[in-house]
């Protein structure tokens, strides 16, 4: 008998996902944007906010590694458990430890926690389902974490501006707790591997066979890679960093008003991304490798609308409409290109692989983000009145990027 997609185990998966993620959405919306309402600063926003990826980028390697070595349910039990306590410890410092440096060091945890967490999760699809639900299955995924990004950041938004950031810390908290109960009833095929040394050298080992693969078996991985780099480093970054930055501090809307404001703005993102998600589902049988560069293409042309409405338009509110729609846009046509791209790398990549690449995946495709951030956050802050000029800077190269990738993917 056909084996179904949502068997027990893969259900389970999918709605640990759906808590772990949500309470991930909330923190990490409602701890930036409360450094940000305390300084008013996007340069040291956009730094605190590159060095929490520092140690995502680090340990999204290892995580690879030990998915491939360790059951993947122990993992993602172990460190839910393990979120839930720090943000319990950053609740007791509150008001008692330097904010910026609490908020960094936190931050800094929550991203790495979450780099070595995903790749079991990414690792264990291929275990659960079958190739023919492969991309299905990715898809359920992808939409679950934008289904959880769209409501970590709109609800987290109405809480924290109503009644602050500890109430949000609680429902955080319970969040992980719950997803962990619930991931110890997930059974999830493993055999443990052969293989001596320590840590550090199976992740060494491991990561140098996963970039002799990208690099000498499946080059096509290595130039996607840069691309992803190039989008993370001009688009993302922009995003991300200028977002908050523009809804809270540069559209002069009412503080409480703009808190709220940028929640549903980050929901918005996220709704792209559900949308996405659910469009490489439905259309999953249609979508063509070849033409995969289109995608990126729609994406770096929806950024332009917001440039030049901030040039031409005065109304803070009219310029928010307009920055959320072009954030819909862009987030639904790059969501389908990841989740292409990550079908494609899993059903590329033996099995026994498949961990590891990921791993090296998200940890080179990350690297380019704090520098972004960074860059951003300055760009930002010596612009300030022609924030305009940002925006359709970011634009501009990531349509460079988007031609030179509808050419390697043509191929």
């Amino acid at each position: 008998m056909e084996q179904k997609l949502f068997s027990k185990d893969f259900t389970l998966v999918v709605i640990g996902q759906i808590i772990s993620l949500f309470g991930n959405a909330a923190i990490r919306f409602a701890l930036p944007l409360y450094l940000l309402n305390q300084t008013g600063s996007s340069a040291l926003y956009g730094t605190v906010t590159a060095c929490a990826f520092i140690p995502a980028i680090l340990l999204s390697p290892v995580g690879g590694v030990v998915a491939d070595r360790v059951n993947k349910r122990n993992i993602m039990v172990t460190l839910d458990f393990f979120t839930a306590g720090v943000i319990t410890v950053f609740s007791l410092l509150m008001g008692m430890a330097d904010l910026v440096l609490l908020t960094t060091v936190v931050l800094m945890l929550l991203y790495g926690i979450s780099g070595a967490y995903q790749p079991s999760v990414q690792a264990s699809i291929p275990v659960l389902v079958t190739p023919k639900h492969s991309m299905a299955a990715n898809s359920v995924v992808n939409t679950i974490s934008s289904f959880a990004s769209l409501m970590g950041p709109v609800l987290g938004g109405i809480l924290y501006s109503t009644y602050g950031l500890k109430p949000v810390l609680r429902v955080c908290t319970a969040c992980f707790v719950l997803s962990a109960v619930m991931e110890i009833f997930i059974k999830i095929p493993f055999t443990a591997p052969q293989s001596g040394g320590g840590i550090w050298q199976m992740v060494k080992g491991d990561f140098a066979e996963s970039l002799r693969f990208i690099r000498k078996e499946k080059p096509v991985i290595g130039k996607a890679l840069l691309v992803v780099c190039g989008i993370n480093l001009f688009l993302s970054s922009m995003l991300m960093v200028g977002l908050p930055y523009m809804v809270t501090e540069v559209l002069y809307l009412d503080g409480a008003l703009a808190n709220k404001l940028y929640g549903f703005a980050e929901g918005a993102l996220a709704a792209g991304g559900l949308a996405g998600g659910i469009s490489a589902g439905v259309f999953a049988k249609k979508l063509s490798i070849q033409k995969a560069g289109n995608l990126i293409i729609a994406s770096a042309v929806s950024v332009f609308p917001a440039g030049l409405a901030l040039l031409v338009f005065s109304s803070g509110m009219l310029n928010y409409i307009i920055l959320t729609v072009c954030c819909f846009c862009i987030m639904l046509f790059s969501t389908v290109f990841a989740v292409q791209m990550l079908s494609f790398f899993q059903t590329e990549t033996p099995q026994n692989l498949v961990g590891k690449v990921i791993a090296v995946i998200l940890a080179v495709s990350m690297c380019a983000q704090p520098l972004g951030n960074v860059v951003y956050g300055i760009l930002f802050e010596i612009c300030r009145g022609y924030e305009f000029a940002v925006i359709l800077f970011a634009g501009a190269i990531s349509l460079v990027i988007a031609v030179r990738t509808k050419g390697i993917f043509s191929k």
